[in-house]
């Protein structure tokens, strides 16, 4: 979308146009402007294109591959005059960690690519310097995921357009760099945890680094996407930062870092789209009040100007504005947790009865929930259904020792965090303990999964998307992709050492043990939780008696995004709870459930 000068927008990509990319199957940065040309991934055939915005012409500078999705590119960046460089992405073979990567140049002009470099297993596009002489880029390699150790490297530009020697300038293994951009000729700016928190550094060619504002906060945080964004320079020692999700401004001379007042209902900021435009910083915003839209913040008049907004929300009447607690852990561990009440203006609960609690622990792991406006979530409020977020241990934002629960104490440290939420809510009589369940999708489909098959605390669960049986979600399993198919050597333990606890805390071997119920949703195109899982799991419970139901969406890959899937998923999962903790749930097919 592209925003005029009178206010309104313009569709400049219009369907068939899907302007997405698989690399890391994540995907990342996925267009670019040089000039009078937009430059994109289409997500059909994965090829880069080039459309000129003066004509509307477009013409692909990349070869179809010869198998689908078989070459994939992300990460756009400006190269050399007449060049956009970026990571492409190979597959070598039929497993699904058979991937190969490379830096490589992609001629405006239709030539043939061109291959820059290749560091790391795993890489960002590379950023040529003010003075056209250098590139840097951030690599890492297997067993480390990017939160955990990375390396920011430059290299200088021979003649030929490929890349000499790198050097390593600030990083290691227990060193995140996630954010990487050049100052000058001889100096970066970047992001890295030396010291718990990612932080901005200035990084100089000679290898020295210095942090900017010393802070306990996170500027920065996981790379599931290459090309995200934490910081931008506004001149004169002045970055717009997003710490902890929230809108700040970091300032050298000080070395502090300022919340921006004007945006303190702004609790989140996509870290996909953040930029300077015209005195004010744009980029996607929510709030507990709002969902997710493109706005523009004025830094010096205060003003928040939404540039492309979602429908309007129906009343907040029928809204829960979430309300942050802190729990504390057997241990003494803070539990950050987002609390939504039931909210209709419609319906009161009678007298003395409480409401039953979906427990919503986040994806990733390695992730975070914030205070927002969502939808899915409403619709359970709204009918009645309390839902708590967990930040479990292990979830980012709270600085690296907080991320580093989890090691090791997967399917352990977040379901015991979840427990004791969930425990603490029903003790103080907020919801009713007889009536708690818990939700998730992908990594939190898996501590859903855990907490049903080794706790006692619910009544029922709805597992989306999830990860079931961990000694096949590795490399040699085959059941996961490349990025991913070593992030349980830090979740879990390395193999074969720890290949017991691998089978311990697998849900798919501990069904026998389930505490109650539970919902199975799966897309059929997931590849970085496939189906076969789900499959297994859901074939084991046939006969056993255990009730249960499993829908499968076609044309549905890692989450879902067809109106018809979200619909039918959410009004089954209604469905499901209300036969389970007993209640009507009026307006919406009785889910069949299976023993």
């Amino acid at each position: 979308m592209r925003s005029r000068a009178d206010g309104t927008t313009e569709d400049v990509l219009p369907a068939p146009w899907n302007v997405r990319n698989r690399v890391h199957e994540y995907g990342g940065r996925p267009w670019l402007v040089l000039g009078d040309d937009l430059v994109f991934t289409h997500w059909a055939d994965q090829r880069v294109y080039r459309r000129d915005l003066t004509t509307g012409e477009t013409t692909p500078l990349t070869p179809e591959p010869a198998t689908l999705h078989g070459i994939r590119y992300s990460d756009l960046r400006p190269g050399k005059p007449g060049e956009v460089w970026l990571v492409r992405e190979r597959s070598t073979g039929p497993r699904r960690v058979d991937i190969a990567r490379d830096l490589i140049a992609v001629p405006l002009d239709g030539g043939p690519e061109r291959v820059l470099t290749a560091s790391h297993h795993f890489l960002t596009a590379p950023q040529l310097s003010p003075d056209g002489t250098r590139a840097a880029w951030i690599g890492w390699n297997h067993p480390a995921m990017p939160w955990d150790g990375t390396e920011l490297c430059v290299a200088e530009l021979r003649e030929d357009g490929t890349f000499g020697p790198h050097h390593v300038l600030a990083g290691a293994v227990d060193v995140s760099v996630c954010q990487v951009e050049w100052e000058s000729a001889d100096s970066l700016l970047a992001l890295l945890d030396p010291d718990g928190w990612w932080n901005l550094h200035r990084v100089g060619l000679d290898g020295g680094v210095t942090n900017l504002a010393p802070c306990e906060r996170e500027i920065g945080g996981p790379q599931w996407k290459l090309g995200t964004r934490w910081f931008t320079p506004l001149g004169d020692g002045r970055y717009a930062v997003i710490a902890s999700g929230r809108l700040a401004v970091l300032d050298e001379a000080t070395r502090e870092v300022t919340p921006v007042a004007a945006a303190d209902d702004l609790t989140t900021w996509s870290t996909n789209g953040f930029a300077i435009h015209e005195g004010g910083v744009v980029g996607v915003a929510a709030g507990p009040a709002r969902e997710g839209a493109v706005v523009k913040v004025g830094l010096e008049d205060g003003t928040v100007t939404e540039l492309a907004t979602a429908p309007e929300p129906p009343s907040h009447a029928y809204l829960s504005t979430p309300v942050e607690r802190i729990f504390k852990s057997d241990e003494g561990d803070r539990i950050p947790a987002f609390v939504y009440l039931p909210a209709n203006a419609g319906f009161t609960a009678p007298d003395g009865e409480r409401p039953p609690l979906l427990v919503y622990p986040h994806g990733g792991p390695t992730g975070r929930d914030s205070a927002v406006l969502d939808f899915e979530i409403a619709y359970f409020t709204s009918r009645g259904i309390a839902v708590v977020t967990v930040n479990y241990g292990g979830s980012t934002g709270y600085g690296r020792a907080y991320r580093e629960r989890l090691r090791e104490q997967w399917g352990v440290v977040d379901v015991a965090d979840c427990v004791t939420v969930a425990e603490a809510l029903a003790a103080e009589g907020t919801v009713d303990g007889d009536r708690l369940a818990i939700r998730g999708g992908s990594a939190g489909g898996y501590t859903s999964a855990a907490s049903v098959t080794t706790t006692t605390t619910y009544r029922a669960g709805t597992v989306m998307y999830p990860i079931l049986d961990l000694g096949q979600w590795t490399g040699d399993g085959g059941e996961t992709h490349d990025f991913e198919s070593r992030y349980l050597d830090g979740l879990i333990g390395p193999l074969p050492d720890t290949a017991q606890r691998y089978r311990d805390r697998s849900p798919i071997n501990n069904a026998d043990t389930l505490a109650g119920p539970l919902l199975f949703l799966q897309g059929l195109e997931d590849e970085i939780c496939p189906p076969e899982q789900a499959d297994r799991f859901v074939a084991g419970l046939a006969g056993r008696g255990i009730e249960h139901a499993y829908l499968r969406f076609e044309g549905e890959q890692h989450g879902f995004r067809k109106a018809e899937t979200i619909i039918a998923a959410l009004e089954a999962e209604l469905s499901f709870y209300g036969q389970v903790l007993g209640f009507e749930t009026p307006g919406v097919p009785k889910l069949p459930l299976s023993r």
